[in-house]
This record gives structure tokens, sequence and C-alpha cells, in this order.
């Protein structure tokens, strides 16, 4: 799709200059302050509240016997007409509030008054092709460096103070597909980013900048057979050799897009990118594993080397990205301590796995439906419905259509992009999903840079009346599903949970929600007046703990959602963060 673009650079209202002078004294975004980041209530300085992206804070001020005095203080607007999704996740520093907006727009915003201190606009072009809404998913933070990726596929650092551009990097070539709507991720003072584009057969790569210079240090693809980078000298193919597990040169478009970025594990010193769908969709035209689509890599985050890698949908056939988040968590088992990590896959299957090695401890389904696989073998490989593929084009009558088959999940997922939460508290995960289902089938297709490079067609359906989202507490010991709530639209924004003992999320129809974390009975509830599809936070300044979330209907429900999009089109678009806290006397009493 081409999207209109967009005029113009940065302004900064009168409010910057006082922040610039007033932060002077302050300190910058330290590697320390970002590993710690879970633990340090104050701020919020990664995406996913730590490296591990665990989404739960140990504040507990708002808990289940306040959250129901839980008031907005303000509500900021990100103006104009360029609405469209808004799924950003805001960061808190000293006082200023940085949250991006669709159309790679960036606002610092002062959170005691809810005032703009800056605005930055990324000059795009017209022709920029993101497949699924004009969206952005947040920034990283770094000494007093400002950093986010742009639709049209750069990385770019800007002051925290004022708004202007310190450095800009081209990342890829967006006129072949590519584009960044993920936030980046800083690692040992470099600043580490996937890219998306997977619908145009671009090939997915992991990159690491220096977060100060934003001198690329190393680049890793996540197509087999591609070669990596570090310090500018050849660092290695991607998987020994070309060609390995895909046919002829299909390799060369190969997809496995990283767009939803990563998470980084201090314990192993790894960083975990998910990868997306093998290109194209089609997969009668590349017979093999296609690696290293579909899958989960761990990453050494000094030279880009991948140390195992574990794939979800080998041969995808359905567009099952492997991209959702590879969350790092204990538990005990047998009188040891399990170093696991978990993903909950759009495939339908959650999974457990050693975050040393990659090992499969163990999977099961964490939707109600799924129809394109039996179950997991003991590595933790699909057992294939082979029926449930969707057909050869070369073998029908007149060599256009494949066969349709039913298949579940849809495309979209069991679970897509939105960001699940671990409580340290219930040892359990909180997972934001759906149920629904496709007819799909597949198509002749071929390459051309800058096209969509699909070779198959789909249409979305529920597969229940009464509700399509999900938010499911789920034990990774046994697979249990503890409780869920089932909500007529789809579930698309993110999760957090506290020690306070409450979850909460968003959903399409505009509210806030708070649930009890062991019971799931909802506590709170609050009209943001649009569909929420950010990620809340939480964080305490001055003795009172504030939530926040972005309001902004969107993403990529109402584009690819067919029969499903029929529910949501009424649906009003938005863009404001609200923020919350508790009446001084509650806050007071909860102490």
């Amino acid at each position: 799709m081409n999207i209109t673009g967009l005029s113009t650079g940065v302004a900064i209202t009168t409010l910057a200059a006082a922040l610039a002078l007033a932060n002077s004294a302050q300190a910058n975004v330290t590697d320390s302050d970002i590993l710690n980041d879970q633990q340090t209530t104050a701020d919020v300085v990664s995406n996913g509240l730590g490296p591990r992206a665990q989404r739960f804070s140990p504040l507990n001020k708002v808990n289940a016997d306040t959250v129901q005095d839980l008031r907005p203080v303000w509500g900021f607007s990100f103006g104009g007409e360029k609405q469209r999704g808004q799924e950003s996740q805001p960061l808190v520093k000293d006082g200023v509030m940085y949250v991006t907006a669709s159309y790679s727009r960036v606002f610092a915003i002062d959170i005691k008054t809810g005032e703009e201190l800056w605005q930055y606009d990324a000059r795009l072009p017209d022709n920029i092709m993101p497949c699924c809404d004009v969206i952005n998913r947040g920034v990283a933070l770094y000494d007093d460096l400002v950093i986010f990726g742009t639709l049209d596929a750069k990385l770019v650092a800007l002051n925290k103070d004022t708004g202007k551009t310190v450095w800009k990097k081209t990342v890829a070539d967006y006129k072949a597909g590519y584009s960044i709507s993920a936030a980046p991720i800083v690692v040992k003072g470099k600043v580490i980013t996937g890219v998306s584009g997977g619908e145009f057969g671009i090939v997915g790569k992991v990159e690491a900048y220096d977060a100060k210079t934003g001198e690329l240090v190393w680049t890793r693809p996540t197509v087999e057979g591609h070669m990596g980078y570090l310090n500018g000298a050849e660092n290695g193919i991607t998987g020994g050799e070309a060609g390995k597990s895909w046919p002829g040169d299909l390799w060369k478009s190969g997809g496995a897009a990283t767009w939803l970025g990563g998470t980084y594990d201090p314990d192993t010193d790894l960083l975990f990118f998910g990868t997306g769908n093998p290109a194209p969709w089609n997969s009668h035209l590349r017979p093999g594993d296609n690696l290293y689509s579909s899958s989960r890599l761990a990453i050494d985050p000094d030279t880009g080397k991948i140390v195992w890698h574990f794939q979800t949908t080998p041969h995808d056939g359905w567009d099952y990205d492997g991209v959702n988040e590879l969350i790092a968590f204990d538990y005990e088992e047998g009188g040891k301590t399990v170093k696991a990590a978990a993903t909950a896959d759009r495939n339908g299957f959650f999974y457990v796995l050693n975050r040393t090695n990659g090992d499969f401890i163990r999977g099961f389904p964490f939707v109600d439906k799924i129809s394109w696989a039996k179950g997991l073998d003991k590595n933790g490989r699909p057992i294939y419905v082979d029926e449930n593929r969707p057909g050869n084009p070369t073998e029908a009558e007149d060599g256009k259509k494949g066969s349709t088959v039913v298949a579940a999940p849809s495309f979209l997922g069991g679970k897509n992009w939105m960001p699940m939460a671990f409580s340290q508290e219930t040892g359990l995960f909180y997972v934001p999903s759906n149920e629904w289902e496709m007819d799909i089938w597949n198509e002749p297709t071929a390459y051309k840079k800058g096209a969509a490079y699909l070779g198959a067609g789909f249409t979305i359906k529920p597969i229940n009346d009464a509700y399509i989202g999900v938010l499911r507490a789920i034990d990774p010991k046994t697979g249990e599903e503890v409780w869920r709530y089932e909500n007529n639209a789809p579930l698309w924004g993110g999760v957090l949970a506290t020690a306070g003992g409450l979850v909460f999320t968003g959903n399409p129809e505009g509210f806030l929600m708070a649930f009890d974390a062991k019971t799931g009975e909802m506590k709170y509830r609050f009209n943001t007046g649009s569909g929420i599809v950010g990620s809340p936070i939480t964080w305490e300044q001055d003795g009172e703990q504030y939530i926040s979330v972005v309001s902004g209907w969107g993403g990529a429900v109402p584009l690819w959602g067919g029969e499903v999009a029929k529910r949501v089109k009424h649906l009003n678009q938005g863009g404001t963060v609200w923020t919350f806290k508790l009446p001084a006397k509650d806050a007071v009493a909860a102490r």
C-alpha cells in the first residue's frame, strides 16, 4: 500500500528549553539502569520493563483493594489527522515521558502536567510500504539519547532534552519493502534493531549500532546463506552455506523478518529475536525447513553470532511468524532452578525452552482450536495434518488456485505481536490471545523488488459468536489455563502484571482493564474513548504509583481482518496517552 508522506522535522516548545536546563544535572540512562529497570520503580527505561521483557512491576500501592479508586490525572493527544493504530509503550525518565505515535512521531511529555515538551516528526517518503498499519511500538533510551526506528527503515537518535537529531542511519532500503516498527533495545552500549517487511520478500536481519555514534557494529541476516559482518569484516555465512534448507535461489528473498524486536537475558548474555514467515507464503514453491524463518534465535550481543535456534513452524505454509517475544524466567523443579524461556507462538502452541541451549522442555496448545498440527513431538517439532496445508496451485485444473483449507489459528495468530506478561509472584504468564480461523489457498507468484510476495489468498473468520479475544493466565510448568477473560473483539494490546496482584490490559472497545492476577476477576475498567492496542506501564513518583497506556484503535486487524473486521468497523480511531493514579488519601492509606 502507498501511504501519503508527511512533512517535517522537529517542533520544540518553550518548555523544552527550560527542561534542558533542569535536566542538565540529572543522570543519563546507563547500561546498569537498563539491566535493573524491573527493580527500579521510579522510571521505565526499556521496552518490557527490563531487558527480559517480563512486564512485571514490584509496585503494589495500586492493588486489588485500591484499584477501584484509580483516576485519570491527564490525557495527552497526539493531535491532527495522523491517527491510525497506536501500539506504543511509553518510557519514563526524570519526570519526562517519551512515547511514539503513528507515522514515526516521537513526543516528550511532562509527566506532572501532561504538557508537551517537544515533538519529532520523521520526514517519510510518499511510497513507504508497511504491511500492517503506520504504527510504531516505542523508543529506546541511552545516555542522553532517545532512539527509535521509522517506517522508511531508518534508525534515529534524538537529544532527550530538545528532540533535535543527533544521528540518523539507514538500516535498509524502504523501496524494497523494508521498514521498522518495533522498539529497539540497548545492550552493552549497542542499540539493536530488527526489520519489518516479510510480505515483500526482504531478507530479515538483526543489526547492532554504537548507541552514542550510530556506527554499525555487526549485522546478522536471519535467512540461511547470507553473509554476516562484524566491524565491517565478513563474519560467517548464516547457517554455514547457502540453500541447505531452501530450493534454488529462494533464499535470496526468503523473508524471516525480525519485525517485533528482541529481548535480552543477562544470565546467559544472549539476545533473543524471533523471525517471521518465509517468503512467499506458498510453501509448495520452497520445500524444506526454510531456515531460519518462523524461529527463535539466540544471538551473541558482542558479535552477532547465532548461538542456537528453535524453529516453531518448519516449512511454514500459514504465515505463522515466529517473532513473538521469548521471555526469560526461572522456575524450581526437582529441587533445581531451571533457566527457561517461554513464548506463545502465532501457530497456537506455547513453548518452554532451556534458554542456555535452546532445548525443548515442553509445549502445549494455548488456544482452543488448532487444525494444522496434531501436536508436538518430543523435540517440539509440529506433527502436521497434511490435508490442512493449503493446496499446490500446479495441481489445480486451472493452475491458478490451489485447494482451499480451513486453518486455525488464522494467520494473525493465536497470539500476534501484543506482548504477554510474567508475574514473579504467581508464576503465571498472562497471554492476550485470539480465537479465529481462516480460509487459505495458494496461488502462483514470483519475486519483484518492492512488490507483495505472498502467493496466497485468505479470509479470516471468528470461531465463536460471543468472543474472539481471550486473556489467559497460563501455568508454564503444567500448561494449565488457570483463568480466562473472553472479549468480543480481538485483543491486540500488551499486558502488565504487578506485585499489587493485578493484571492490566486494554481492548479494542476502548477499556483499560485490571484483573485479579490469581482469579481473573475484573477489578477495574475505564473507557479511554478509542481502542487500546498499546502496552501499559507503571512507575512511582513522589510516593505515588502511576499507570499509563496509549489509546488509539488500528493495527493489522481492521486492515487484514476479513469477516473479523466487520466486528470492529464501528470503533473510532484516536491517539491519546492516558495517565492514572490513586487519589492522595488512598495512596497514603495503601502504604
